[in-house]
């Protein structure tokens, strides 16, 4: 299957080719590891840190993989992030926890928060865990994962600095705040939503301003409400990502605006965590205080899972085989792309922009961590 829609995954592949190199996604992930052991994050949480980045790189979410790597290193480095943090439980009843992440690594805090909530829906069906303290925590379908491998849905958010231009404002008010839902299937993929809030995450204004290229109009605003095409514009707090369904109200952007404070709500006002403009960014002095929230759901305390499971797929062919408004195009399940750049890639290596590797090779001097991240042709 991977082969035949071999067609796709060469669509990530840049143009110019010299711009880029293959990498392997095993000895990357050992190095990222590597590399935040250097800074003094313990052996098991450093590994959980570079799966999530180097899983993000895999799916094609180049937003949210390695390049965010000196991001975390700078926040341990200035005192924001606790690297040997460990999360603590503050409230708890049969189907409830709140847990503070006592200003640790996202992916971490992130990562137990949910298989705290995987243990009790295994108990009681249903529960849910809210997280304050933390930080960011890259990708927010990786958690919901953790819960399809235990063949329950699982359902993520979390709220980030204020990066986005609530409706009908300017200035950066709220954060891309992202949401992933995930359900198990019989037959790989699963079924596996995770978006931001946002048009865009500020992780992909991030790629193009570090690949030297324009933004799309409509992605951003400046601090007087126009147009913006420059990533390095917004990166210098010039301006702010619109939400979800863009400018104003016509084409839905109060949709994406209302998601956001849904979000920020749950994660940050129900746990006790910042919201809006008082999230920091991890690279500040000041713990950033992220809110999470987990949700897990177990299947089989509901309908049989192997009923669930037979239906899912049904409802996999009913989408896949809707009217298509081409021949040329192809109907997709939520994740399904993702999943298939992911397997694809672990044959033939990550794809990763020049000027990435730089700062990849950058941060393993500053360690003193060699670079060992195999090349691939």
């Amino acid at each position: 299957m991977v082969i035949n829609m071999s067609r796709l995954y060469e669509k990530t592949v840049p143009t110019p080719p010299d711009e880029y190199v293959r990498v392997d996604h095993e000895s990357l992930r050992s190095f990222v590891a590597d590399v935040l052991a250097a800074y003094g994050v313990p052996e098991e949480d450093s590994r959980i840190v570079a799966d999530v980045l180097v899983t993000a790189d895999l799916m094609g979410i180049e937003s949210h993989g390695v390049q965010r790597l000196r991001r975390y290193t700078v926040g341990i480095q200035v005192g924001s992030v606790n690297p040997k943090a460990k999360p603590s439980v503050v409230r708890e009843s049969a189907s409830t926890v709140l847990v503070d992440g006592n200003s640790g690594l996202g992916q971490v805090v992130a990562y137990n928060a949910m298989e705290i909530a995987i243990k009790k829906a295994a108990e009681v069906g249903v529960s849910v865990v809210g997280v304050r303290n933390s930080h960011h925590f890259g990708i927010a379908g990786y958690y919901a994962l953790q819960a399809i491998q235990r063949n329950m849905i699982g359902m993520v958010m979390t709220n980030s600095e204020a990066l986005v231009a609530y409706t009908h404002t300017v200035g950066r008010n709220v954060g891309t705040n992202p949401i992933a839902v995930g359900f198990p299937a019989k037959k790989p993929p699963p079924i596996l939503f995770d978006a931001a809030t946002s048009v865009v995450p500020i992780g992909k204004i991030e790629v193009y301003a570090k690949e030297g290229k324009k933004i799309p109009l409509g992605w951003a605003i400046s601090n007087e409400g126009k147009p913006l095409d420059d990533p390095k514009e917004v990166l210098a707090k010039k301006g702010a990502i619109l939400p979800l369904g863009g400018f104003g109200e016509d084409f839905g952007g109060h949709k994406g605006a209302g998601l956001a404070l849904v979000v920020d709500v749950l994660c940050g006002v129900l746990t006790g965590a910042n919201y809006g403009k008082n999230v920091k960014h991890t690279t500040e002095k000041e713990p950033a205080n992220v809110g999470h929230f987990m949700i897990a759901i177990d299947i089989d305390k509901i309908t049989p899972i192997n009923t669930f499971l037979d239906r899912i797929e049904d409802y996999k062919s009913y989408v896949k085989n809707l009217a298509r408004i081409s021949e040329n195009i192809e109907v997709w399940i939520p994740g399904e792309k993702a999943w298939l750049t992911m397997e694809t890639r672990k044959k033939i290596g990550i794809p990763l922009h020049k000027n990435i590797l730089k700062e990849l090779q950058e941060e393993g001097v500053k360690a003193g961590v060699k670079f060992n991240v195999k090349m691939l042709k």
